[in-house]
């Protein structure tokens, strides 16, 4: 009995190129026709590293070749602790060009997760900056898996130091050939890694495999470079990242810059002075940052007079609030909203202006600017009930947010139970709480686990810090729910004050009562006065997002 269907698959003649879909095809279009554009780096003492993309894919082999002597190989782990540099971006292809995987360090996590996650990651070579060598030395010892130390010396003399080098990293490029054998291999070959920076239990492994980064690069570029003006990226557009190239490759984009052929710009340490000086020297017209890197760089341009129009900047890790959107737009930077997470390569919305949209008023445009955005090109975006039932888009219904993408982390590194629950129901939760408005724009409500239950209703802890971060002389805002023997929990606000202005518990809880006789908050979102507590700061994670696990553990003592 024969099968009655038809064979509908391709076949291929013996001498077609499959083109597996690698990080090295990114370079291709570049080299092509960008081979003189710019890579610089100023993130040293010595002056001004530049060099063009055709001396960057001559590096890139060095690099390899240096790695292949001292025994990586395909299916190796080479780690990577090192401020943003040129020399990172020569990594982010170098290493998994050669089949080997990337692991970005966290330079900001503490000794002991560092070691976890070196150990964990099966790390054998590490390339590490000249700043970060005690580090290393403290934890050597519980490290038997590397193998190799390449030292970073950012142009200083190599500092005295316990631990083995195998040698200088511009010294060990400097000795290799930059004619490596870069050959295909199966486009699901692990590129890169990284750990979470969750707030409970040990950091998880991420990953993600040359065809989910390069499907990454496509999907975004195409969403950025979509829009005719406004929230877009062009390829005229000088690149500047800002934030670290340790934290999810630094949003992807570095890949996306390069696959456009643009002009990068590697800062090396974020000093906000430095920053604003490579701004206007380099001429940046592009970048992404956290909230708190974008409100340091809006007070030391007010406070130098520094012009900041003809900057495009995404804003991710915390929620964009109205006020700080209000004041970037006031200094000309075309600021807007970008959402993800680690597990999700990461970019799956973009906040930028709807085609026609035309915002009644710039109350609206703001609101716009600071939603979490619209799916990006092939994202299957739900908001699903607790029965993974699809809400209704009217802006009002909460749920889930769930995905799918060709892109996205399908296991955690060695944690198949943390993996499965990531993935119940074949798509990703990311535990995020939204509503979805007619026209696909999305707006996040809340983290799961930091949703406030009090009096019989859900408060936003969002909303809340979004109203308090509107009164005027607050800096920055942080909530989160406290217990309560009468309501279960009641809200509690951190509040940071902006220097010279004068502002007060009962000043803010007035105007959190404004918004209940305006039926745009709940009275139960009200902290009572003496629940607004003034701080000098608020604690971040090691990427900038606020820590409320720090600030419940600060009021247990």
């Amino acid at each position: 009995m024969t099968d009655s269907k038809t064979d509908a698959r391709i076949v291929s003649t013996p001498s077609a190129y499959a083109y597996p879909l690698l990080v090295s095809q990114l370079l291709v279009n570049a080299l092509s026709l960008s081979p003189e554009q710019e890579i610089t780096y100023q993130g040293t003492t010595q002056g001004t590293t530049r060099y063009t993309y055709r001396a960057f894919r001559g590096r890139i082999g060095q690099l390899a070749s240096a790695l292949g002597a001292l025994g990586a190989r395909h299916g190796s782990t080479v780690a990577v602790m090192d401020w943003d540099s040129h020399r990172y971006l020569e990594c982010y292809f170098g290493v998994p060009m050669m089949g080997a995987t990337l692991f970005t360090v966290n330079v900001r996590l503490s000794p002991a997760q560092i070691l976890y996650t070196l150990n964990d990651s099966q790390a054998e070579i590490v390339l590490v900056h000249r700043d970060f060598l005690p580090l290393l030395e403290e934890i050597r010892d519980q490290l038997p898996g590397v193998k190799r130390f390449v030292l970073m010396a950012d142009g200083e003399p190599a500092p005295a130091t316990t631990l083995p080098l195998a040698g200088e990293y511009e010294a060990l490029l400097a000795a290799a050939s930059p004619d490596y054998p870069f050959a295909d291999f199966d486009e699901n070959t692990r590129a890169a890694m990284f750990y979470t920076t969750g707030t409970t239990g040990d950091p998880k492994g991420v990953s993600y495999s040359h065809r989910h980064i390069v499907l990454h690069a496509l999907t975004t570029a195409t969403t950025l470079c979509s829009p005719r003006t406004g929230q877009r990226l062009h390829r005229e557009d000088v690149y500047m990242p800002i934030t670290p190239m340790f934290h999810v490759l630094a949003w992807g984009i570095p890949y996306v810059a390069i696959l456009l052929g643009l002009k990068t710009v590697l800062p090396g340490r974020y000093v906000p002075a430095q920053l604003l000086a490579l701004r206007a020297s380099e001429g940046v017209t592009f970048s992404h940052c956290v909230p708190t890197i974008l409100q340091m760089l809006l007070q030391t341009a007010g406070e130098t007079g520094q012009d900041l129009s003809d900057w495009r900047v995404i804003i991710g890790g915390s929620a964009l609030q109205p006020a700080l959107c209000a004041a970037a737009l006031d200094a000309g930077i075309d600021v807007f909203s970008g959402y993800g997470m680690s597990e999700t390569g990461p970019i799956v919305a973009l906040a930028q202006l709807a085609p026609g949209a035309r915002p009644a008023s710039r109350e609206a445009e703001i609101a716009m600017r600071c939603a979490t955005g619209r799916p990006v090109a092939m994202v299957d975006f739900r908001i699903v009930d607790e029965q993974m039932r699809d809400v209704p888009h009217d802006g009002r219904h909460q749920g889930e947010i769930v995905l799918r993408a060709p892109y996205l982390t399908e296991a955690y590194h060695g944690k198949p139970e943390a993996s499965e629950a990531l993935w119940a129901g074949g798509y990703l939760h990311t535990q995020d709480i939204a509503v979805m408005g007619a026209d696909g724009s999305v707006r996040i409500v809340d983290r799961i686990k930091d949703v406030i239950k009090t009096g019989g209703e859900w408060v936003s802890s969002l909303e809340v810090e979004g109203l308090v971060a509107q009164v005027p002389g607050v800096r920055e805002c942080a909530v989160i729910g406290v217990q309560d023997a009468r309501w279960g929990e009641r809200p509690m606000a951190f509040v940071v004050s902006q220097p010279g202005h004068a502002v007060d518990a009962a000043g803010i809880r007035q105007r959190l009562l404004d918004h209940v006789a305006g039926n745009r908050l709940s009275k139960f979102a009200v902290p009572e006065a003496d629940r607004i507590v003034f701080v000098a700061e608020i604690p971040k994670t090691s990427v900038g997002k606020i820590n409320k696990k720090h600030l419940r553990e600060s009021l247990l003592g």
